[in-house]
């Protein structure tokens, strides 16, 4: 029997649906997001909700995907596809999914890149089948179809492990792994004493892996020998405070002098009896402010996750002036430039708040970027956590040049210029900061 694509059968078969018609979406009412003279500020931009699409994108990134199966078809008919599975193989060294069709009468097969699998699920679910189970290592998801609606996602604990021999072996390989008592994980209510990851924490628990990741990949830029001095501002809750103490001198056997800095007092008290209940060795938390906080010694490593609007300005700015080897930064809120940016700046974008605001939260990490190059940092902006969790999802990493360094300073200058001259700056808070000035 010659070799068919899915797509072509799916077409046929949903032309021959019964099917009934969708009912039309009612109009949408008139956006209030648009920011026009006297009406109010536009609401704060809301995670994006998932989808079957974005979870299989998340797992097949991550390497946790494990199988796919489509079902519930859409259309009564006798030759309609009765379900659609999906498994991981191998051919010849490489990673390919197995698409599998079954109809009444016959199965076929196909062979899939992660992108054709994305592509190929897209195109049927909503329209072939109603439902899809998707099992990770992380979690099972059931997604339902819900017409012009968000789609129902349920989500269970995993019942499924990866099938030794069939490309499942190459599971992610977490810093911190789950299935593995990790006590400070244990202690913020990410783990069960067991080492199991609770299924509502396990979007906390990659976060952390995730973040360790990109600390892990500086950490041949900070001192080989002797304590490692880290100044973690506006720690908060400090997940990731405790994270970093935990992958230095529990995983690298490293000593640490890490600080956490933030302006609640309640949150660093808890912190603190945390802190001493695990024993955690050279951790200390204090209250206070990020542009008055003075080191007793060389600071190698300044962290700043979420400190929000100027904040991280601030804490840029006091990295700079102690020259730390290596900068952490996920900004958050950043207000100042789009207060600044007229309607008359690349008007068609401007004139509309949410887009007003996403625009200008971008154009401020790129000037943050371009500034920490003029002072001598290579600099990344990279992804941190999935959009559909959160939409302030970008680290700022930079990392100190060493000393005679060849750059093309004077090209990085006209850049860094030309962009506060396309948004109408001349001056913003990180120049002044850097220079001690409010």
């Amino acid at each position: 029997m010659p070799r068919s694509k899915p797509t072509s059968r799916f077409k046929s078969a949903s032309k021959s649906s019964s099917k009934p018609p969708v009912p039309k979406r009612p109009a949408r009412a008139k956006s209030r997001t648009a920011s026009k003279p006297g009406e109010p500020k536009p609401r704060p931009e809301k995670p994006t909700t998932p989808t079957l699409a974005s979870l299989m994108a998340s797992a097949l990134r991550d390497r946790t995907f494990l199988r796919l199966v489509l079902s519930q078809p859409l259309s009564k008919s006798e030759t309609a596809i009765s379900k659609v599975t999906v498994r991981l193989i191998e051919v010849g060294g490489a990673t390919k999914y197995q698409w599998t069709v079954r109809s009444k009468t016959q199965e076929l097969h196909d062979n899939l890149t992660a992108d054709e699998l994305i592509t190929q699920t897209k195109s049927v679910f909503g329209v072939n089948f109603g439902d899809a189970h998707l099992f990770t290592t992380e979690a099972d998801l059931t997604v339902r179809w819900n017409y012009g609606k968000a789609q129902k996602i349920q989500r269970k604990p995993p019942t499924q492990q990866p099938t030794e021999g069939a490309g499942h072996n190459r599971q992610k390989q977490y810093l911190i792994p789950a299935g593995v008592p990790c006590p400070f994980l244990i202690e913020i209510g990410v783990m069960l004493s067991s080492g199991q990851v609770r299924p509502a924490m396990y979007h906390k628990f990659r976060q952390i892996n995730r973040y360790l990741e990109f600390v892990e990949d500086i950490l041949p830029q900070l001192p080989a020998t002797g304590p490692i001095h880290i100044v973690d501002f506006g720690c908060g809750k400090s997940y990731l405070t405790f994270a970093l103490h935990h992958l230095l001198t529990t995983i690298h056997q490293r000593e640490v002098l890490l600080v956490g800095l933030d302006v609640k007092g309640d949150v660093i008290e808890d912190c603190s009896r945390i802190a001493k209940r695990l024993e955690c060795a050279g951790l200390e938390f204090h209250v206070g402010r990020i542009e008055s906080f003075v080191p007793t010694q060389h600071v190698h490593l300044a962290v700043s996750l979420h400190a929000c609007d100027t904040a991280t300005d601030d804490a840029l700015a006091a990295a700079l002036r102690w020259k730390c080897e290596a900068i952490l930064a996920v900004p958050c809120c950043q207000h100042e430039v789009c207060q600044t940016i007229s309607r008359q700046t690349l008007p068609g974008l401007t004139e509309y708040g949410i887009l007003k605001e996403r625009f200008a939260s971008l154009a401020t990490d790129a000037l943050r970027a371009q500034f920490l190059e003029l002072q001598g940092y290579k600099t990344q902006v990279l992804e941190f956590i999935e959009t559909e969790h959160t939409p302030k999802n970008l680290l700022i990493r930079a990392v100190l040049r060493p000393e005679g360094s060849a750059t093309d300073s004077a090209a990085r200058q006209e850049s860094y210029n030309g962009l506060k001259s396309v948004l109408g700056i001349t001056e913003w808070h990180l120049e002044r900061a850097v220079r001690g000035e409010k």
